[in-house]
């Protein structure tokens, strides 16, 4: 059994990863989403919304089908792009990052809905619509934004079924915190076990008391607009 160097490493490099995932793509969907017509808002929102509803290990299942040899994909990313996600920390990177980005697109989406129209109205008549995004609207909703990208970091740290089912727990590899307390309790390790566990209500303190801060300056911005 290893230590929890490892596993404490490997997870935070997942979460990171994932997070930083969730932000590239849910971001963008989250801001279409908040823009579009009902029908397409709706249809949009239940899709990105599907994983948070799956079991995590039917989400790791249909990943583990879609990297592997067996999907037109895997076997594009296997023998075209030479790219291996299964059984690796990018694959449970991957995993934890379908698992995340329900919750960071629903947060996201909220803070956009807040924006003032009058100031996106202003803006889209000076400026070209990216530089709209980039320039007015993500500083506009940065705490929302913040708040969301906490929330995907908790629940990608968190995360065990559909990674140790795309990324299996190996160790040193991809073994991440939450798996090595499992298997720590499995092979009747107590002290690894609880070492392990704190390390995790520790982190998850943390980042509750981050979130916290971040909602409330998401709530002040919001007032501050509508005032």
């Amino acid at each position: 059994m290893d230590t929890w160097g490892d596993p404490l490493r490997i997870s935070l490099l997942v979460a990171a990863s994932a997070t930083a995932a969730c932000v590239a793509v849910g971001t963008p969907l989250a801001w279409l989403i908040a823009r579009a017509r009902p029908p397409v808002a709706q249809v949009l929102s239940a899709a990105s919304l599907l994983p948070l509803v799956l079991p995590p290990t039917a989400v790791g299942y249909y990943l583990l089908w879609l990297l592997g040899r067996e999907s037109p994909v895997g076997r594009f990313l296997l023998d075209d792009l030479g790219v291996q996600l299964v059984f690796t920390w990018p694959g449970a990177a991957l995993a934890a990052a379908v698992v995340s980005l329900p919750l960071y697109v629903r947060t996201a989406t909220a803070g956009f809905e807040q924006l003032d129209e009058e100031i996106l109205f202003a803006g889209r008549t000076l400026v070209a619509p990216w530089r709209l995004f980039l320039f007015v609207v993500v500083p506009l909703a940065w705490p929302a934004l913040v708040a969301a990208s906490l929330i995907a970091f908790a629940r990608a740290l968190g995360e065990f079924g559909a990674t140790v089912v795309v990324a299996s727990s190996i160790p040193g590899r991809t073994r991440t915190l939450p798996a090595a307390i499992y298997d720590a309790h499995l092979a009747g390790d107590n002290r690894l076990a609880n070492e392990l566990s704190l390390i995790a209500l520790i982190i998850g303190f943390v980042l509750v008391t981050l979130l916290t801060v971040a909602l409330h300056a998401a709530v002040r911005r919001s007032h501050g607009q509508d005032a």
